[in-house]
């Protein structure tokens, strides 16, 4: 229902409503089509007809025939929609509101909330004989009798407020004589058999004000940004003028609207002071209308929050609340997003944003690039704060959600799988380029560096893809065990996760949320906990509906989340990922660039605290698969996983982890090692490569190879200064060598 306009109708001595527009066409039957008859044959007819019932009313009021109405008419069913309240969405304390949920916007409040001001100006707008009629007034039907032989009303003229009640909460807004007879039957029995206070709430809660808002409650709020237990006199009689036909009242609407509201205004102040609810005296103080602030217009899923509140839907549909109850059973929804977390990630997503933007090597459009962040609470599978994008209703596509290559930072499931395949943190793999055993394409390392026999330790930090395809030929069913550990990490099987030596290098499509949620379970010692964002539900009495309850999951072995922590704790100590440890914290990560044919397609970060797991994510392009280089900074090769996403992170680490206690990692176990630990570096790079037919051979053993001696050289930088004029494709499309 849009507005309460569908036929111009007097409030009892009131300015006429004004008429909807009509729906639909002429229908054709078949049969000649008759001469429409003349206008005022047809006004003639409609009069008599609502003559009639008049008459016949007033005759059973009259005569005891009242008791065959009551027998013969009963209540029906309400309108669903009008016994609807808006579901409120929470923030994780509980009372800071996201958002709603509604059918109609509409809160229904008790009586006693009502305050006197409104029930006496709706009362002088409306029908200022409610206390002591029977639910009709003969004389108002009398007028719209009257009105509709001259052309100046419609059959929707007359009522009363209990009519009007009865109309919108039993029956249709219909034209039609048999839809008012039911209407005035219905009135006499509900005002014989229900209290007038009961029926003056039952309106008041729900009539359509405008603005969207249904009943007092939303619309104090609606025009004044307030409750209506604190409505003034002069904002009480304001909308009680206004909701006789909102459109036409809202001074919100332009000067025209103004002007009418005034006059209307005027005749309902003067009737309160003629039925005695308010003294001269208090009606010239209020002579003026009241100030209208300036209360923005709720959108109900614009900007980031609209991600959020789809998520919340989605959930609870999933857990199994009905659709007409998530959005009209008046539920109390306490989410688990972090309200000053929330707001760090929307801060932090568009600063960076509309950084790389005008910082790039060509100023380029902001708005075709695109963060996402989802931030994980380890050990409970609370999602603390998701950017999804800058407004739901521009583009409802959620990136958080959105699966894209996962370049490296799908590295540390292939060290979660070497570590359960008898590989140690010691062992060591060839970090040159080389053609892997069976195979045409080379593999090389990004800008063609050259690393020598590396450690696993040494391998992660650098990300050196050729390590990686190395450690995952030599694990039996190597591929299948990499996406087993993304599996039970917490990773869905998507797009692109073919089962090939390249696996680790990122050719598996995953979204942020389940990347958060992957690294969430590293951190919390294996257990995998399924991530949520529905904590707790109540119904409009406050009794609890649902609690969320994620199950446990020990997946991967205690020691071996330790190990690859303490792998990933290097990428942020000495490797790729060292432009976060300003946040002065343990922290394990990796940096993830996917390249696909030449340009970059994702960025990524993703780093966790012992309490936090945050995935970030840049891409570009209406369909998210364009080129991020042209955003590079100036300076930078590429667009790097250690840029912008990581600087993304950082800003909303500071704010997700303050207050939280600075807790240390436990201390890596070595699995599947005893001898001393060997140093994490190796031969320096060269950009001569020495490609090998085979890999360094590295089997389990309690005794891996010596490494080379440490080299006093620096290792690789994050950004170097050129970018070879090639890069070696997979084929068929998928990323090339990834980098950190």
């Amino acid at each position: 229902m849009a507005e309460r306009t569908t036929g111009a109708r007097r409030g009892n001595n009131g300015p006429a409503r004004a008429a909807s527009p009509t729906t639909g066409g002429s229908r054709t039957t078949g049969k000649t089509a008759k001469t429409p008859r003349p206008r005022w044959q047809r006004r003639l007819l409609t009069g008599l007809k609502v003559a009639t019932i008049a008459v016949l009313v007033i005759a059973l009021l009259g005569m005891g025939g009242l008791a065959i109405a009551y027998q013969r008419t009963s209540l029906p069913d309400p309108n669903a929609a009008f016994l609807t309240n808006k579901s409120n969405v929470y923030y994780r304390d509980g009372t800071t509101v996201i958002g709603s949920f509604a059918d109609q916007n509409r809160t229904s409040i008790p009586y006693s909330d009502m305050p006197q001001t409104i029930k006496d100006a709706v009362v002088a707008a409306e029908n200022r004989s409610f206390w002591t009629d029977k639910g009709i007034s003969p004389t108002g039907i009398a007028r719209a009798v009257w009105g509709i032989l001259r052309g100046t009303s419609a059959l929707g003229g007359g009522s009363t407020i209990t009519q009007e009640y009865i109309k919108i909460l039993y029956l249709t807004s219909d034209q039609t004589v048999s839809r008012k007879a039911k209407e005035i039957l219905l009135a006499i029995k509900m005002g014989r058999s229900m209290p007038k206070e009961q029926i003056l709430q039952g309106y008041l809660n729900t009539i359509y004000f405008g603005r969207g808002a249904y009943g007092i409650q939303a619309a104090a709020k609606a025009y004044f940004n307030v409750d209506a237990k604190d409505l003034t006199l002069q904002q009480s009689v304001a909308l009680a003028a206004i909701l006789n036909s909102p459109s036409l009242f809202d001074p919100a609407d332009g000067e025209k609207n103004v002007a009418r509201l005034t006059k209307r205004y005027a005749y309902v102040l003067d009737g309160m002071v003629q039925m005695g609810t308010v003294t001269q005296a208090q009606a010239d103080a209020a002579k003026a209308l009241p100030v209208f602030p300036d209360v923005p217009k709720s959108s109900r899923y614009g900007g980031p929050k609209g991600f959020l509140l789809k998520m919340v839907e989605a959930e609870l549909a999933a857990d199994g609340f009905a659709p007409a109850t998530i959005s009209g059973g008046g539920l109390q929804i306490t989410t688990t997003f972090d309200e000053k977390a929330q707001a760090a990630a929307v801060a932090s997503a568009q600063k960076y944003t509309e950084a790389a933007a005008t910082g790039a090597r060509t100023k380029q459009d902001p708005a075709q690039l695109h963060a996402a962040i989802a931030s994980v609470a380890v050990g409970s599978g609370e999602v603390l704060a998701l950017y999804g994008g800058p407004d739901y209703l521009t583009s409802s596509r959620n990136w958080a959600t959105t699966d894209r290559p996962a370049a490296s930072t799908f590295k540390a499931y292939a060290v979660v799988a070497g570590l359960r395949n008898g590989f140690s943190l010691r062992s060591t793999f060839n970090g040159n380029t080389f053609t892997p055993r069976g195979d045409t394409t080379t593999i090389r390392n990004e800008f063609n560096n050259q690393y020598g026999t590396v450690s696993l330790v040494k391998a992660t930090a650098d990300s050196i893809n050729t390590a990686f395809v190395d450690l995952t030929q030599q694990i039996p069913n190597g591929p299948a065990q990499v996406i087993k550990a993304a599996n039970d990490a917490g990773v869905t099987t998507g797009a692109g996760w073919d089962a090939n030596n390249r696996i680790a290098l990122g050719t598996a499509e995953v979204s942020p949320l389940d990347q958060a949620t992957g690294y969430a379970t590293l951190a919390n010692g294996g257990t995998y906990v399924p991530t949520h964002v529905v904590k707790e539900v109540k119904d409009s009495t406050g009794k609890v509906l649902y609690t969320a309850k994620p199950q446990a999951q020990p997946n991967i072995d205690p020691k071996i989340a330790i190990d690859t922590t303490y792998a990933l704790e290097n990428v942020v100590n000495e490797g790729t990922g060292a432009r976060v440890s300003s946040l002065g914290r343990d922290i394990a990560g990796k940096t993830g660039t996917a390249d696909v044919n030449g340009h970059v397609v994702s960025s990524w970060f993703i780093g966790y605290t012992k309490q936090v797991s945050t995935a970030v994510m840049y891409v570009a392009g209406d369909g998210g698969n364009g080129n991020l280089d042209v955003y590079a900074k100036k300076g930078d090769a590429t667009f790097f996983g250690g840029t912008y996403p990581a600087l993304t992170w950082l800003d909303y680490m500071k704010v997700a982890t303050e207050g939280q206690p600075k807790l240390t990692f436990d201390p890596p176990v070595y699995v599947n090692a005893t001898a001393t630990p060997a140093p994490v570096t190796s031969s320096p790079p060269t950009q001569v490569p020495t490609p090998s037919s085979a890999p360094s051979s590295a089997p389990p053993s309690s005794a891996p190879p010596p490494p080379p001696p440490p080299s006093t050289k620096p290792t690789p930088s994050q950004s170097p200064s050129s970018k070879p004029s090639s890069s070696p494709s997979l084929g068929g499309g998928k990323p090339s060598a990834s980098a950190g």
